[in-house]
């Protein structure tokens, strides 16, 4: 793997049954993530993903890009923008994974992940051991 190399370019497309399925398996039932009316009460645009959501989806399409073998050592974010997921047209999430940086030690995969043409995670970034890959 070289710097600036894309490994992986996906769109997630998002819908409210995502984000009920996503609950059920998370265990966060949060009201702004599935009621209208209370993301409304909060100030927010409308329902929102979870954040971990969103931050696990642009993993895994950096790691499907990978070996089976490779071993990630960390994966950090900031969260810089909602998801707003609409009742009836979803929400499409847009994640690309390229090398950042690499060395005989790790190789950073830096990913972008943006909905409606916005980055939504900032400083997205994974590290996998160089010797597994």
């Amino acid at each position: 793997m070289n710097v600036g190399d894309v490994i992986a370019e996906r769109t997630v497309h998002l819908t409210r049954e995502s984000l009920v399925r996503y609950a059920g398996a998370s265990g966060d039932f949060n009201p702004i993530h599935y009621r209208d009316d209370v993301a409304a009460e909060v100030g927010l645009p409308g329902v929102l993903a979870h954040g971990m959501l969103t931050m696990g989806i642009a993993a895994s399409v950096a790691q499907s890009a990978l070996p089976a073998s490779a071993r990630i050592l960390d994966y950090g974010v900031r969260f810089a923008r909602p998801v707003v997921v609409d009742p009836k047209e979803g929400a499409d999430v847009e994640i690309l994974a390229k090398v950042g940086a690499a060395d005989e030690h790790a190789v950073r995969i830096d990913l972008t992940v943006k909905y409606a043409g916005t980055t939504v995670l900032v400083k997205a970034q994974l590290r996998v051991a160089a010797d597994s890959l």
